[in-house]
């Protein structure tokens, strides 16, 4: 037996990245939003450290609270001159049903070429070929061509109040020399046809503005009449706000991008009408859709406390989405909308986020992409949704969504992301590792 069959060679990150990424997804770390009923992300953290330490990167493991855990380490690169890039991705997932999933969602099964679990997608996948890659790496000796700022973060499912804002508020040390970064959320593909992929890195990412609505009002015995019913008033409201349709605004990320698809699909583009074209998108028409204006979702009613009492306060919560530049004339609009006699209070309030579609960093994207598939044509695009970006951008870091999958044309994406049956391709996570692998190498 040779020396090599005694000790195998380690596995390439094509190869590791399935392991890890099934590793991190039987780990549970539903965040729920409460620190009392929230799990795993201490264990999670603690696997990423081990997973570095082993290679001889350095983790940095902070807690904001109990089990509330956040891993930082520093790649260090050839020129110290250079500024820093953050890589983050999270570890905590939304909560999951068993009963309503084919597999379990903490099983990390792997079926029909796809790893199956909560967090596959979003976001598991990315985390796992971080990991794989900077293994890869430093066991080759490899050294990026500036410090690489690694961070697997807590809390980004309820807010980043204790995951990254906490790492800005508390260790904003350990991102010094940062000027750019790349999450979640972007570098996927959308077919257009059978040699031609869109690859649709986020540049903009709309604002988070979850809100509550408060009515008061007297309260009684439900048999008699009653003209002050704080849950008539308020379920009044709630309506009124679920059922407006907010104006279109066209901004500079959304326009750029309805270009690129009207181009492709040799369609004109009417920016009075911008719903015709992402009609033709298919499924990814659901993220695009919520673009091309501000929204405004009930989500949760609470009120009474008895059948037959009508209570004196009822409450709503609304998470609202707001374009670039936007919030303050939402919130006006808002509050007409649901009167007077609502009181509207602010649970989390994080501003949107903007940048343009050009410099070194998006041209090493753009190549890497069209490297491994050269049918690629990446293209900027706004996300509906919101993304540890918005802590790191209050230290002036430019943020992009950068986590190449290349995907089925078949495939809903869209709808894995919170959904049933998430799952993510494994010849799409080790696309991924090669696009990290040529992107990081030029970054």
């Amino acid at each position: 037996m040779t020396a090599a069959e005694t000790h195998p060679p380690h596995p390439l990150a094509v190869d590791e990245v399935v392991d890890i990424c099934r590793d991190l997804l039987r780990i549970d770390t539903t965040n729920t939003g409460d620190n009392d009923t929230s799990a795993g992300e201490r264990t999670a953290a603690e696997y990423v450290a081990e997973k570095l330490a082993e290679v001889g990167l350095e983790p940095f493991i902070t807690e904001s609270a109990p089990g509330r855990a956040s891993v930082i380490a520093r790649y260090e690169g050839s020129d110290p001159s250079r500024n820093a890039l953050l890589v983050h991705g999270h570890l905590d997932v939304v909560p999951a049903d068993p009963s309503e999933w084919s597999v379990h969602p903490f099983s990390g099964e792997e079926k029909d070429g796809y790893l199956w679990g909560r967090g596959a997608i979003d976001m598991k996948d990315f985390d796992a070929m971080v990991l794989a890659l900077v293994r890869q790496w430093k066991r080759e000796g490899r050294v990026p061509p500036r410090d690489l700022v690694l961070a697997f973060l807590a809390d980004e499912e309820a807010g980043s109040t204790y995951g990254a804002h906490h790492i800005v508020d508390n260790h904003a040390d350990l991102l010094d020399g940062v000027t750019e970064a790349v999450g979640e959320v972007g570098g996927f593909s959308v077919s257009m046809s059978n040699d031609l992929r869109l690859y649709l890195i986020e540049t903009a990412e709309k604002g988070l503005d979850w809100l509550r609505l408060t009515v008061s009002g007297r309260p009684g015995h439900g048999s008699m009449i009653h003209d002050d019913n704080a849950v008539t008033q308020l379920a009044e409201a709630v309506a009124r706000v679920g059922r407006h349709k907010f104006p279109v605004v066209i901004t500079p990320t959304v326009r750029a991008f309805l270009e690129e698809v009207s181009d492709i699909l040799e369609v004109e583009l009417d920016l009075e009408n911008p719903e015709a074209t992402i009609a033709k998108l298919g499924p990814i028409a659901r993220i695009i859709g919520a673009t091309i204006r501000d929204t405004a979702n009930p989500t949760r009613l609470d009120a009474g406390y008895k059948d037959n009492v009508i209570p004196g306060r009822a409450q709503a919560t609304i998470d609202c989405r707001t374009l670039p530049g936007r919030s303050k004339e939402f919130e006006r609009q808002l509050r007409e909308i649901v009167g007077p006699d609502v009181q509207v209070d602010y649970i989390h309030r994080q501003p949107a986020l903007e940048t343009s579609f050009d410099g070194p960093l998006v041209d090493a994207m753009a190549d890497a992409l069209r490297a491994e598939d050269p049918g690629a044509r990446p293209v900027p695009y706004m996300l509906s949704g919101g993304t540890d970006a918005k802590a790191f951008n209050r230290l002036g870091i430019r943020g992009f969504g950068f986590a190449p999958l290349k995907l089925p044309a078949d495939l809903d994406f869209a709808s894995l992301f919170h959904g049933i049956d998430e799952r993510v391709p494994v010849e799409g996570l080790k696309f991924g590792v090669r696009v990290l692998d040529r992107f990081l190498s030029r970054s």
